[in-house]
C-alpha cells in the first residue's frame, strides 16, 4: 500500500488514476449528503451519497450508463417492495414476496452490476417500513440527486481518459518484436541454436500476439473513455491515442513472427529429417530477420503519422535507415526464394513454409514503413545522385 501511495504521488500512472477516482467518489458523496441530508433534510438522505459513490465510474460513459441502470432498478425495487408491504402488512411476508422477485429482476444481464441495487432498494423500503407515496417519491428524488451529482463530478472534475495504456503498448510492441527477431537472427547466424532455443523463440512470439490482444483491449477502453467526455480535450496529460489502423498491421506482423518461429521449432523435432532446413537457409534467414528487426526498431514513434509530413533531420535519418534495412531484407528474401526454387529434396517442406511467412512479414513491414523494394532502390539512387552532385 505504501508503494502504491508513493507511485501515486511521484507521477502519472494507474495508482494516481485510482487515487483520483477514489477522492472524486468521496467528494461526490459529501456533496450529495450536504444537499440531501444537511440542507434538504430528506427522510432517506443516505440514498443520495450512496448512489453518488457508485456512479463515479472509470469512464464518463460508464457513469452515465450506470446512472440509468441504477435509477431503473431502484425504482423497480422500491415499487415492488412497497406493493408487497401494502399487500401483506407484514415485513417478513413482504420480504418473502419482494426479495425473490427483485433478485430475479436485478439478475438481468443488461443491468450489469447495478442489478443488485434492486433487492437492496427493496430492503431499505421494508426495513424502514415506509410505504407511503410521499416516502417513495422522496426515495426516487434522493436517488436521482445522487446520480446527478456522481455523474457531474466524474464528468467535470478531471474526467478520466484512458489512453496511457494504448501509448505504452504502442511503444512496447515494436521494441519486443525487434528484440525477438534479432534474437532469432543471432541464433541462426552463429549456427548454434538448438531445439530448445527455437521453442523459446516461439514462446516469445506467442506472447507478442498476447500483446496485440492487450492493445485491442486498451484501445476499446480508451475509446470508451472519450465517449460523452466533455473535458478530455482540456487535459494536456491525455493526448489522443495513435490511430487504430496501426494495430491491424502489427497483428499480422506478430502472427508472421509466430509462424516463422513455429517452423523453426518444428524443424528440429522431426527425426526423419523431412523438416530440416538446408544448410544455406539459416544464414540467409538470419540476414533477413536481422533486417526485419531493424525495421521494427525504426517504426514511427508518432503512431502512424505520414513520414512525408516530417522533414526533420531525425525523420530523414530514420527514412534512410528504413530504406537500407528494406534493401537488405529484400536481398535476403530474393536469395531465400531462389534457394527454395533450386532445392527439390525433403527439406522443401520447412523451407517453403518459412519462405512464404517471410514474404508476408516483409510485405507488412514495408506497409508500415510506407516503402517497398522499388521505393527503396529509387530513393537510394536519388541519395547517390544528390551525394555526387554535392561532391561535384
Amino acid at each position: 500500500m505504501a508503494r502504491s501511495a508513493r507511485r501515486a504521488l511521484s507521477g502519472p500512472g494507474p495508482e494516481r488514476d485510482t487515487a483520483v477516482q477514489a477522492l472524486k467518489a468521496a467528494a461526490a458523496a459529501l456533496i450529495a449528503w450536504a444537499l440531501a441530508g444537511w440542507w434538504w433534510k430528506a427522510p432517506m438522505a443516505m440514498l443520495a451519497p450512496w448512489t453518488a459513490i457508485f456512479l463515479v465510474q472509470s469512464t464518463v460513459y460508464r457513469s452515465l450508463k450506470s446512472a440509468l441502470q441504477q435509477f431503473v432498478v431502484v425504482v423497480m425495487g422500491t415499487l415492488l417492495a412497497a406493493g408487497a408491504g401494502l399487500l401483506t402488512g407484514d415485513t417478513m411476508l413482504a420480504m418473502v414476496i419482494a426479495l425473490p422477485v427483485t433478485m430475479l429482476f436485478g439478475s438481468y444481464a443488461r443491468f450489469g452490476t447495478q442489478g443488485l441495487n434492486a433487492p437492496t432498494a427493496a430492503l431499505f423500503v421494508l426495513v424502514y417500513g415506509t410505504y407511503s407515496g410521499f416516502d417513495i417519491i422522496h426515495r426516487f428524488l434522493e436517488t436521482l440527486l445522487g446520480a446527478v451529482i456522481g455523474l457531474a463530478v466524474n464528468a467535470l472534475v478531471l474526467p478520466p481518459v484512458h489512453s496511457r495504456s494504448v501509448r505504452h503498448l504502442r511503444g512496447r510492441l515494436p521494441e519486443e518484436s525487434a528484440a525477438l527477431l534479432h534474437a532469432v537472427a543471432d541464433g541462426l547466424g552463429d549456427g548454434t541454436y538448438s531445439r530448445d532455443d527455437a521453442q523459446a523463440w516461439h514462446d516469445r512470439a506467442r506472447r507478442l500476439t498476447d500483446r496485440v490482444t492487450d492493445l485491442r483491449t486498451a484501445r476499446r477502453w480508451s475509446e470508451e473513455s472519450y465517449r460523452f467526455n466533455p473535458g478530455h480535450r482540456l487535459r494536456r496529460s491525455a493526448p489522443e491515442p495513435p490511430a487504430a489502423d496501426w494495430d491491424f498491421a502489427w497483428d499480422r506482423i506478430t502472427q508472421h513472427a509466430e509462424a516463422i518461429t513455429r517452423t523453426l521449432a518444428e524443424a528440429g523435432q522431426d527425426r526423419s529429417g523431412r523438416t530440416v532446413l538446408p544448410v544455406p537457409a539459416p544464414r540467409i534467414l538470419a540476414e533477413l530477420l536481422g533486417a526485419a528487426g531493424d525495421l521494427c526498431e525504426l517504426d514511427d514513434p508518432l503512431g502512424g503519422s505520414d513520414p512525408a509530413d516530417d522533414d526533420t533531420d531525425e525523420a530523414r535519418r530514420r527514412s534512410r535507415a528504413r530504406r537500407e534495412a528494406l534493401r537488405r531484407a529484400y536481398a535476403a528474401q530474393d536469395e531465400l526464394t531462389s534457394l527454395f526454387r533450386e532445392r527439390g529434396d525433403a527439406s522443401q517442406d520447412a523451407l517453403a513454409a518459412v519462405t512464404a511467412d517471410t514474404i508476408r512479414l516483409l510485405a507488412d513491414l514495408s506497409a508500415i514503413a510506407g516503402q517497398g523494394p522499388d521505393d527503396a532502390d529509387e530513393a537510394d539512387e536519388a541519395d547517390r545522385q544528390e551525394a555526387d552532385g554535392s561532391g561535384g
